[in-house]
């Protein structure tokens, strides 16, 4: 990237001062930052979970575990466990297996010749039905339904008796956000995240890195 000489920016880990530093030894325009960004209080997640993950990294009890099947896709999900959420396992097993989102579905032919699709997370007789197997459909859960419902908007089904439960996706560092948090409190805020980032003295500092040349950093969320 360097030698094409155009600006690049690292991600994965890099929501720390000595890091970023490595990243700009390394010849970043600057980092990119998720996990941190989406605990602060401006982020979307919704707001009990935010709280109850942040007591847990207060009390070094959060915990984020890869899961190899959560997702439809097939793609690694790293999943909080969380009471309430469907990381809970009497939680998803208490879900009806619905599909009506149908974000993470794949396309398949039919023995006719059309293009239809299908989800590991549906109904497993539907789901065998379209040419799916049992086994790949052991563990799916609705991720459509549940990130959705993560940021604050459940489907509510029945009269609202059955509300869907979310699932908070994060990165690793879930357990190290505590370092952006004062002294005797259990939450903070994106200028927060910048001081810590830019060894700022106080949140009151300029902290958009490119008022003195400083450098950028991209604020993402995983939740």
């Amino acid at each position: 990237m360097r030698e094409l000489g155009v600006p690049f920016w690292l991600a994965g880990g890099y929501g720390a001062p000595d890091v970023l530093q490595q990243a700009l030894d390394a010849g970043a325009a600057g980092v990119q930052v998720g996990t941190p960004f989406a605990y602060c209080e401006e982020s979307g997640l919704r707001e009990d979970y935010k709280q109850s993950l942040l007591e847990q990294v207060v009390r070094g009890e959060a915990r984020v575990f890869t899961d190899p099947v959560a997702s439809p896709s097939g793609f690694p999900f790293k999943v909080v466990q969380l009471g309430g959420t469907i990381s809970d396992e009497s939680v998803y097993l208490d879900r009806p297996r619905i599909c009506d989102l149908g974000y993470l579905r794949e396309a398949y032919r039919t023995p006719d010749g059309e293009i239809d699709f299908r989800c590991s997370s549906e109904p497993v007789s539907i789901y065998v039905s379209k040419g799916g197997t049992e086994e790949k459909a052991v563990g799916r859960k609705c991720i459509c339904n549940a990130l959705v419902a993560t940021a604050g908007a459940p489907q509510a089904r029945a009269k609202g008796r059955i509300v869907e439960a979310g699932i908070v996706t994060s990165g690793d560092d879930l357990t190290g956000i505590g370092r952006f948090m004062r002294p005797g409190s259990t939450s903070y805020t994106a200028a927060d995240v910048i001081r810590v980032l830019l060894n700022k003295p106080d949140a009151s500092s300029r902290t958009d890195g490119q008022a003195n040349g400083g450098p950028v950093i991209s604020e993402t969320s995983r939740a």
